[in-house]
């Protein structure tokens, strides 16, 4: 269904640096400053708490079935898990598959998490070296894609079947079946983005794809093929986006000012903030 009515967009909390991640699980979303090192919970009234503490940047997280957080470690090349003691432990090396150049996480219905790299690109090398890393549930890790363009948010479909991933640099989302053992295979266009720059994404119960793009200060919905459905306009750069809430038709969305690779953002620029869509969220995450 295409809605294309401009939402009313609503500031869960602000005075954050670079903010990421956002995650809704339970009763609560949980998303990343990377400024901080910081994963904060805040709940719809507002009321936060860090969660958990990683000096890393990036810093991005995503749930594993048993309600254990993943985070990737890029400045140590490890995938950490938050045990329910809310101690960290390895979860995974992915030194064994790359250095350096980890960027975001998504952790599909079975407990398989995707991680993908960028390599150098971000420091002005080849854009289109980056690669995805499954991390099985036993905790082993293997490179299932490469050639990708800056992969950035990744998404799986609420059957398992599909993982999308954003390509920055190359202005589009890219699809891929997932295998029962997590490989990836039939790698296709899903969606040209005409200009758009695509950094984290969701799914949502329509199979339509949202899309938050830090140049151009939005985020988008999309269906399959490249129809936009519908936009949200702000006034700093969208880093990422979830749905979530008690109905999963509360789109979370970080953001804040951005001032290039080297300053990243200004202090106190990042926000949380909260639009209320009609279509729910489906998938992962």
């Amino acid at each position: 269904m295409s809605d294309s009515s401009v939402p009313a967009v609503r500031t869960l909390i602000t005075g954050l640096g670079l903010v990421e991640a956002p995650r809704w699980h339970r009763d609560r979303l949980y998303f990343s400053d990377w400024n901080a090192g910081d994963v904060i919970a805040v709940d719809l009234e507002g009321n936060s708490e860090v969660f958990a503490h990683v000096q890393s940047l990036p810093l991005c997280t995503d749930w594993l079935p048993d309600g254990r957080l993943l985070l990737v470690s890029a400045a140590d090349g490890l995938l950490l898990r938050r045990e329910h003691d809310g101690s960290l432990v390895t979860h995974a090396d992915l030194r064994v598959v790359a250095d350096g150049g980890w960027n975001d996480i998504v952790v599909d219905g079975r407990g398989n998490a995707y991680v993908d790299n960028v390599a150098d690109a971000f420091l002005g090398g080849d854009p289109t070296a980056g690669t995805v890393a499954l991390v099985a549930q036993d905790g082993k890790a293997r490179q299932v894609a490469d050639g990708l363009s800056f992969p950035n948010g990744m998404a799986v479909t609420a059957d398992n079947s599909t993982l999308i991933v954003a390509e920055s640099y190359a202005s589009r989302l890219t699809a891929f079946d997932i295998a029962d053992d997590g490989s990836l295979s039939n790698r296709r266009l899903w969606a040209a983005l005409d200009g758009g720059v695509p950094d984290g994404i969701c799914v949502d119960a329509e199979n339509a794809v949202w899309y938050a793009d830090v140049p151009n200060k939005c985020c988008v919905r999309m269906e399959e093929g490249g129809r936009a459905l519908q936009r949200v306009e702000l006034d700093r750069g969208c880093f990422a986006c979830a749905l979530g809430g008690p109905d999963a038709t509360t789109l979370f969305i970080t953001a804040a000012q951005w001032r290039g690779p080297t300053e990243m953002t200004g202090p106190g620029t990042g926000q949380v903030l909260a639009v209320e869509v009609s279509v729910p969220g489906a998938g992962w995450p």
